[in-house]
């Protein structure tokens, strides 16, 4: 356990950021399950719909640093990629 002031308040931080950056990463797993569920489903108006709202998601989190821009883009890339594929 850390013994200076400086240590003890990094410790703090970084599980409040670890925390932070958990739960964007669930939002945009779950927002990506959102679409490929629509898309399993063949419901190509709800797959565009969940595509809007993941898109939007993983964007944002690309901004506050928990994905790099390139990660992000593929992601989308790919789920976008799934949707224009249906019928």
């Amino acid at each position: 356990m850390a013994n200076i002031k400086s240590a003890k308040k990094r410790i703090k931080v970084a599980a409040t950021k670890t925390e932070r950056n958990k739960a964007i990463r669930s939002a945009v797993k779950t927002s990506m399950k959102k679409v490929e569920a629509a898309v399993a489903a063949n419901d190509k108006a709800a797959a565009e719909a969940a595509l809007k709202n993941a898109t939007s998601v993983i964007f944002k989190a690309e901004t506050k640093g928990v994905y790099h821009k390139n990660n992000a883009s593929r992601k989308v890339s790919r789920l976008a990629a799934a949707v224009s594929k249906m019928a």
